[in-house]
C-alpha cells in the first residue's frame, strides 16, 4: 500500500505524456491528410480516429506482453469505447453555443457500421468460450486464438473498403495542403508514437499494481482508469473540431476511433501474444453498456440530424451514471450484476 500515492502519481503524469505524444500524431496527421488530399470523412473516420485510438492500441500490446493478461486492454478498450461515445459529443456539444451538425452519411454509415462492428466482437468473444472454453476457473472464460481474431480484423479490412469506394470521386482542394512540412510532419508522428508507447508502458505497469493492491479486477480496472486516461486524446481532437465548425469530422472520430479499437486493437493484442482468455461473464454487460450507449447516441444524431445541448448533458449523465454503477459494483455488496 506504501507505492500507492507513487502509483497515482505516476498515472497522472503519463496520461499528461499521452496527451502530448497524441497532440503531436494527430496534428501531423491531420496536416499530413491535407496534403494528400483526403475527404472530410477520411480524415476524421480513419486517419485521425487511427492517430487518437493509438493509445488504446499501445494499452492492448503493452498489458498483454508486460502484464501477460489481455483483460486490462479489453477493458480499456470497451471502457474507452462507452467514454467516446457518451463523453465526447457531450463535451463538444456543451462547448459549442450552436448544434453539433450531423448527416445521413454519418448517422446511416459510421453508426450503424459501428453497431455492427461491436456485435462482431461479441459475436468472436462467444465463439471463443464455445469452442476453446476455459474450464479451470469459476467464470465464463473463453480462449480468443489468432484465427477467431481474424474475424474483427476482416471486418475492419471491409469497412477500408467502404470509405475507399465512397471516396473513390472526390477530387482533392490543391490549396488545401499548401505550406505543409511534410517531412516536419513525418517526423513529429513518429515522436508521438514513441511518446504514447512509453507513457503507456508506465501507465499499464501502475494500474496493474494498484488493481492488484487494491483487489479489483483487471478488467473494471481498465474499464474505468485506463479507459479515461487513453481517451483524452479522442476528447481533445473532437473538442477542437466541434470548436472549429466541424462538426461531422469530430462525430466521425468517434465513430472511426472506436471501431479501430474493437475491430483492430484488441484482434492485434492476440495476434501478438498468440491464444488469450477473455473473462466472457466480465465482459458481455460491459458490451451490453456500450450497445445501449450506441443506441443512445445514434437517436440523438438522427433527430434533426443535430446534436443539442440538451441531448449533450443527457449523454453526460449516461456516462456519470455508468461509472456510479461500476464503483457500487466494485466497493459495495449491494449492487453485484459483474461476476467477481
Amino acid at each position: 500500500m506504501a507505492n500507492l500515492p507513487l502509483d497515482v502519481t505516476i498515472i497522472v503524469l503519463t496520461t499528461g505524456f499521452i496527451w502530448l505524444g497524441s497532440g503531436w500524431l494527430e496534428g501531423a496527421s491531420e496536416k499530413l491528410s491535407a496534403y494528400y488530399g483526403l475527404p472530410e470523412v477520411v480524415q476524421g473516420s480513419i486517419v485521425t480516429a487511427i492517430g487518437s485510438s493509438f493509445p488504446e492500441l499501445a494499452t492492448v500490446v503493452v498489458a498483454a506482453v508486460t502484464v501477460g493478461s489481455l483483460e486490462l486492454g479489453v477493458g480499456a478498450i470497451v471502457g474507452s469505447a462507452i467514454f467516446n461515445i457518451l463523453v465526447i459529443p457531450a463535451l463538444a456539444g456543451i462547448a459549442t453555443e450552436d448544434d453539433i451538425e450531423s448527416n445521413r452519411t454519418l448517422v446511416y454509415k459510421e453508426a450503424q457500421f459501428y453497431m455492427l462492428a461491436v456485435s462482431v466482437l461479441v459475436i468472436t468473444f462467444a465463439m471463443a468460450v464455445i469452442y476453446y472454453r476455459v474450464p479451470t476457473v469459476e467464470h465464463l472464460s473463453g480462449e480468443i486464438t489468432r484465427p477467431l481474431a481474424m474475424i474483427p480484423i476482416a471486418l475492419y479490412g471491409l469497412y477500408l473498403f467502404i470509405q475507399y469506394q465512397d471516396t473513390a470521386e472526390h477530387e482533392a482542394d490543391p490549396e488545401a495542403g499548401a505550406g505543409v512540412d511534410v517531412l516536419r510532419q513525418w517526423g513529429l508522428l513518429l515522436a508521438g508514437l514513441v511518446v504514447i508507447l512509453l507513457a503507456v508502458e508506465r501507465l499499464v505497469h501502475s494500474i496493474d499494481v494498484i488493481g492488484t493492491e487494491l483487489g479489483v479486477p483487471e478488467f473494471v480496472m481498465g474499464v474505468t482508469i485506463a479507459a479515461g486516461a487513453t481517451s483524452l486524446p479522442d476528447a481533445l481532437v473532437s473538442l477542437r473540431a466541434a470548436r472549429d465548425g466541424r462538426g461531422v469530422a469530430s462525430l466521425a472520430n468517434v465513430l472511426g476511433s472506436n471501431t479501430f479499437d474493437l475491430l483492430v486493437a484488441i484482434p492485434v493484442g492476440v495476434l501478438i501474444v498468440g491464444p488469450t482468455p477473455i473473462n466472457f461473464s466480465m465482459a458481455v454487460p460491459m458490451f451490453g453498456v456500450l450497445t445501449l450507449a450506441t443506441i443512445l447516441l445514434f437517436t440523438v444524431l438522427r433527430t434533426g440530424l443535430a446534436l443539442s445541448t440538451v441531448e449533450s448533458y443527457a449523454l453526460l449523465g449516461s456516462y456519470i451514471a455508468f461509472v456510479a454503477w461500476v464503483v457500487l459494483e466494485t466497493v459495495s455488496d449491494v449492487v453485484d450484476y459483474l461476476p467477481n
